[in-house]
C-alpha cells in the first residue's frame, strides 16, 4: 500500500496538471471532473455507434453504404455514371445499387441518357424538362431508372438504381 501511495500522488498531479492546462476556465477539479465526463460521453458514444453499425449490418445482411465519392464495390462497371460522384449502396449478393451524382447544369439529364444509350441501355418511359428527367434504361445484363433533379440552390443531382434482369 505504502508502495503504491507515490504512483497514486505522481498520477494525481499528472491529472490537476492536464487538467489545469487542458481549459483555462474553471478549477482545475473541475476541468478534471469535466475532463472524465466527456471521456465517459465519449466512449458511451462510440458503444453506441458500433451498436448501431453492427445491428445494421445484421439487419440488412450485408448491405454496402459509401459516402466518401466512391461507388460500393460491387457497382457493375458496365453502367456509365456521369457527374462527381457523392456515394452510393448496394444490396446484398448483387442484388441491387444506387448511386447519386451531382452533375453540371444545362443538359444534365440528356447528357446522363446519352451516355446509357451509348452503352447499349434502351431508354422507356422518359420524360425531362430544363430542370429534371426521369427514365428506365434497360441494357441486356441491367435495369437502370435515372432520375435527375436540380434543387432549390441549384444544384443538380442525378439517381441511379440499377437491378440485374
Amino acid at each position: 500500500m505504502i508502495a503504491r501511495r507515490p504512483l497514486a500522488v505522481a498520477a494525481l498531479s499528472l491529472a490537476l496538471v492536464a487538467g489545469t492546462s487542458a481549459c483555462s476556465t474553471g478549477t482545475p477539479i473541475d476541468n478534471i471532473v469535466e475532463g472524465l465526463v466527456q471521456q465517459g460521453v465519449d466512449q458511451l458514444v462510440g458503444g453506441i455507434d458500433e451498436q448501431i453499425r453492427g445491428l445494421v449490418d445484421e439487419v440488412l445482411g450485408g448491405v454496402e453504404l459509401t459516402a466518401d465519392g466512391t461507388v460500393p464495390a460491387s457497382f457493375p462497371t458496365e453502367v456509365p455514371l456521369t457527374g462527381e460522384v457523392l456515394g452510393g449502396g448496394a444490396g446484398p449478393q448483387g442484388s441491387g445499387w444506387v448511386v447519386r451524382t451531382r452533375l453540371d447544369g444545362g443538359l444534365a439529364f440528356a447528357d446522363a441518357a446519352a451516355a446509357l444509350e451509348a452503352a447499349g441501355f434502351t431508354g422507356s418511359g422518359v420524360s425531362a424538362d430544363a430542370a429534371s428527367g426521369y427514365g428506365a434504361f434497360t441494357g441486356t445484363a441491367f435495369r437502370v431508372d435515372l432520375s435527375v433533379a436540380t434543387d432549390a440552390d441549384g444544384v443538380v443531382t442525378a439517381t441511379y438504381v440499377v437491378t440485374p434482369r
